[in-house]
């Protein structure tokens, strides 16, 4: 049998309880459908670079294209950490032959478009988690989407596609 094609995934979506408040966000259909044909590369942006479980949760201020990821109720910056962090990391992950990246929708560090950023003006956009942004930028061609878009089987079909056609490439 030939080695199943690895893909990347937020850990909580595995089950692994890494999220702020020590939970997770398991995908079933993720872990044990699709986990059949796929070598799933788990990452947690928050915990693998040196953040608890539990820790304070956070959100993205400031400009969309540049936002800070900050904790909600203390205001401590984490951007720069995580920012040296996601180099390390996707140097560790470009050797591994990914094929793709699933992400945990509206995350601040993994939220493909749909992470909160909190804007000067007081009101909410919408953008890349920080971890999400840095892998979209190395890896443009990547097959990326995030658990959310995965649960519609058209763009489930079309997500594989891609990944069997990045595989094969």
């Amino acid at each position: 049998m030939e080695d199943k094609i690895k893909i990347g995934i937020s850990s909580c979506l595995l089950g692994i309880n890494v999220r702020y408040d020590g939970g997770n966000r398991v995908e079933v259909y993720l872990r044990d459908t699709l986990g059949q044909i796929a070598e799933w590369v788990p990452v947690c942006p928050e915990v693998e670079s040196g953040l608890s479980v539990p820790r304070e949760a956070m959100h993205l201020i400031g400009d969309r294209d540049v936002p800070r990821l900050v904790t909600i109720r203390t205001g401590i910056d984490h951007t720069e950490w995580l920012t040296q962090w996601s180099r390390g990391k996707i140097l560790e992950l470009s050797r591994l032959d990914l094929c793709g990246f699933v992400f945990k929708a509206r995350s601040p560090s993994c939220g493909v478009r749909d992470a909160e950023i909190i804007i000067p003006s007081g009101t909410a956009g919408k953008g890349a988690g920080l971890f999400a942004a840095a892998i979209m930028k190395y890896f443009p061609d990547l097959p990326i989407e995030d658990e959310e878009g995965l649960r519609d089987a058209a763009s489930r079909q079309d997500f594989m596609k891609r990944v069997f056609a990045y595989h094969r490439h």
